[in-house]
């Protein structure tokens, strides 16, 4: 019998389209870089950096986009066996916008309905979903049908065996009626572990933004560990043994926040697998989304284990693999690496110093008439 995953996520997929250069509006932007993304697909390469057997449960176009997302995944050692073909839908996009330290506009394109809202209960493996150690589904799995019953079902057959995580993921322009969210998200915290948000998502999930009060009101949903991501003050953490830990942020120069809450979300699934301590789990997430926060992409800038724990160790800020410099862009603007304090400054507007508590927020900006109407992301991870 094949070994159980040790994380499985459902959810989101698509292609990231980033300016090559940071401080220039997209009107103005020559140059992109295109990356795997989707916060669930994200979760999924940033465990398997880490080490971990993971795959993601989504769905793609029939198409050149569809194509690539599927290369990509196997290059990052994500199973794409679940990851199906929609023949009415093209594969999603997003585009975004650099402004740092703290202003990334995110451009979904999602229509007329995305791939991954297509999941369908009938084609679920159940038993993979129930025997995985962690599973991972989003709040954005809920939104809109097939794939909110397929969500519900998902997490029913597990019946809260193993780490089953809701990422409260809220993103309003994706809800028809945003004011049912918080009455499916209900059903969905009665069948989870552990719920992780930034303060607007809790507040949509209980009803409290203080971030003791929301942990408080995710326990008594019935979760036993709530991580609330407070922005620039850092993270709090509250299991239902009475277990706290609230870890400041990370001091880095932010070059791009959107990914740095996938790759908290893969280190938090790699801490409760290895059994560490609430404290050492959450500072080893925080460092990983800091990491992430100091590189361009998402998906490509997932931190190794020795990358987090040199930063942990107080040491500088590895390299950024994932964009190069566009060699058309003036020395003095062109995307470079950004390492933390003593290392090499940050691109022009990047606040340099600036002190990054994963999750930055998540309110992305107005989306064109083309995109996903407005009716989401700087909440510290993309698409």
């Amino acid at each position: 019998m094949p070994q159980p995953y040790d994380v499985i996520t459902m959810g989101r997929i698509g292609v990231d389209l980033y300016p090559l250069r940071a401080g220039v509006p997209l009107a103005q932007v020559e140059t992109f870089g295109k990356f795997l993304g989707g916060s669930a697909t994200n979760v999924a390469v940033a465990a398997a950096r880490l080490g971990r057997r993971t795959a993601v449960i989504t769905r793609t176009g029939r198409d050149a986009f569809g194509d690539y997302l599927h290369q990509a995944l196997g290059e990052f050692g994500v199973d794409d066996r679940w990851v199906t073909p929609v023949d009415a839908y093209p594969t999603p996009v997003a585009f975004c916008e650099i402004f740092p330290p703290d202003d990334f506009p995110l451009y979904f394109y999602r229509l007329p309905k995305a791939p991954d809202l297509e999941i369908r209960e009938s084609e679920l493996e159940l038993e993979p979903i129930r025997e995985a150690r962690v599973f991972w589904m989003t709040g954005t799995g809920l939104c809109a049908e097939p794939s909110r019953s397929a969500t519900l079902a998902a997490l029913a057959h597990r019946a809260r065996s193993g780490i089953t995580v809701f990422d409260l993921d809220w993103r309003p322009m994706f809800w028809p009626d945003p004011q049912e969210a918080r009455a499916y998200y209900a059903q969905a915290l009665t069948h989870v572990t552990v719920a992780v948000g930034n303060l607007e998502e809790c507040e949509v999930a209980t009803g409290e933004r203080e971030p003791h009060a929301a942990a408080r009101a995710l326990l008594a949903a019935g979760v036993e560990l709530a991580v609330v991501k407070q922005g620039p003050k850092g993270v709090l953490a509250l299991h239902r043994d009475g277990t706290q830990a609230e870890v400041p942020p990370v001091p880095v120069d932010v070059v791009n926040g959107l990914g740095a809450g996938d790759a908290f979300g893969g280190a938090l699934c790699d801490g409760l697998l290895a059994g560490r301590e609430l404290e050492p789990t959450m500072r080893f997430a925080n460092a990983a989304g800091a990491i992430v926060a100091s590189r361009l992409a998402c998906s490509t800038a997932m931190p190794y284990a020795k990358e987090v724990e040199m930063v942990l160790a107080g040491g500088p800020l590895p390299p950024d693999p994932s964009a190069p410099p566009d060699p058309a862009a003036p020395p003095d603007t062109a995307r470079s690496a950004v390492a933390g304090p003593g290392g090499p400054s940050a691109p022009p507007g990047a606040g340099g110093g600036a002190r990054f508590g994963e999750g930055t927020g998540r309110g992305a900006a107005p989306c064109p008439p083309t995109a996903e109407p407005a009716s989401d992301d700087a909440r510290g991870e993309p698409s």
